[in-house]
């Protein structure tokens, strides 16, 4: 005959149930504690037409004059932008664009005149622009192994499963692997000051300091510890299948080749939306020069090796100078100032309510 079940409850408020093997059971019941019954003390304040208003008042007079600011400054900014892509027929690069692809044996070359209609007095940052180029996809983003781009010799030699399928190329491991390094920007540009005399002047671009610090001194390193002979660190690598050159010759100066070339540290740091721009050389201003770029006419030179046609890309050549907040971008002003503006006009709106139908209880609740 079996035994009855009977319930029992402890000191917490737990209810125990025993069976008829004489074995107990906890309920799930929450322990009857204010923390898990959720008695804690809240605050929940009382929306009065003395505590909103005047909230949404100073949000308005906060917020509007710094999107103001915001927005001056961003527009103060001198920027030039140059679509070099060759789509139209009158583009200087359209037989590039026409004719190239990854697997073309030497590069194109396009020349791009144009006028700065105003001088840059300052730091010039010269940046390459890609449209319609998803380096935020999820598969693209992980087609990386930092264990390598660390300089771990045994990550050298074995890729991360998450670079295939650009771990291994003709039996031999990819350095760098991964879709991100093997679709690496390679396009060279050089640009050029057509003075009033007739001289083409080259313009000097800074390739160093375009990288984070952090990027190059702690994400990358080249194996074979400090000072590498970079030939022989990465011995028994391939390059990736569209490169040019193996990663240590990307660059004529050794400190600044291999995993450390700070071009390819900028392009591994992936973009968020599909139109973008990476910082690509800096214009710097001399002690002895009043203008860094004068007003006037000048060429760039293009060494088209990027080909877009295949995902209806567009490329752009960007100048631009910077403030304290940064490049131009007008949106942080615009929504300091939208926000700003809808607070101000709901504090109007609800100010003329609580006048006219506010005192009708008595009341100063604005929900009345």
């Amino acid at each position: 005959m079996m035994a009855s079940t009977y319930n029992a409850k402890d000191e917490d408020g737990h209810i125990t149930v025993a069976g008829p093997g004489g074995g107990t059971l906890r309920s799930r019941k929450p322990e009857n504690t204010a923390f898990k019954q959720q008695r804690l003390p809240a605050w929940q304040p009382i929306l009065t037409a003395g505590t909103v208003l005047p909230a949404f008042f100073v949000i308005g007079l906060i917020f509007i004059p710094i999107g103001i600011g915001l927005y001056v400054t961003s527009n103060n900014i001198k920027e030039f932008e140059i679509d070099y892509t060759g789509v139209d027929m009158s583009s200087p690069c359209f037989n590039c664009s026409q004719n190239f692809s990854w697997n073309s044996t030497r590069p194109c070359t396009c020349s791009i005149p144009f006028y700065l209609d105003q001088p840059y007095e300052s730091n010039v940052f010269m940046y390459y622009g890609l449209s319609n180029f998803y380096q935020n996809h999820r598969r693209y983003v992980k087609s990386r192994d930092d264990s390598q781009l660390n300089g771990d010799s045994e990550a050298l030699t074995k890729p991360s499963k998450e670079c295939e399928p650009y771990a291994f190329h003709d039996n031999k491991p990819i350095a760098p692997c991964g879709a991100i390094a093997n679709s690496m920007f390679n396009d060279s540009l050089e640009l050029f000051y057509n003075d009033p005399n007739g001289t083409k002047v080259q313009i000097h671009l800074m390739k160093t300091g375009i990288a984070w610090w952090t990027d190059k001194h702690v994400k990358f390193r080249n194996p074979g510890g400090n000072n590498p002979n970079l030939t022989v660190a990465f011995q028994g690598t391939t390059k990736p299948v569209n490169w040019r050159k193996p990663v240590y010759e990307l660059d004529s100066d050794q400190e600044n080749d291999g995993f450390i070339n700070e071009d390819f540290i900028v392009w591994m740091r992936t973009a968020a939306l599909p139109t973008f721009r990476k910082l690509y050389r800096i214009i710097q201003k001399k002690k002895d020069m009043v203008l860094t770029l004068p007003r006037g006419n000048y060429t760039l030179e293009v060494v088209y090796n990027y080909p877009v046609r295949s995902f209806e890309g567009r490329k752009r050549m960007i100048l631009s100078t910077i403030s304290w907040m940064g490049g131009k971008n007008p949106f942080l002003g615009i929504a300091y100032i939208t926000v700003g503006s809808v607070c101000f006009f709901l504090g109007v709106v609800l100010l003329i309510i609580h006048h006219k139908y506010g005192n009708r209880n008595n009341s100063a609740d604005i929900s009345n």
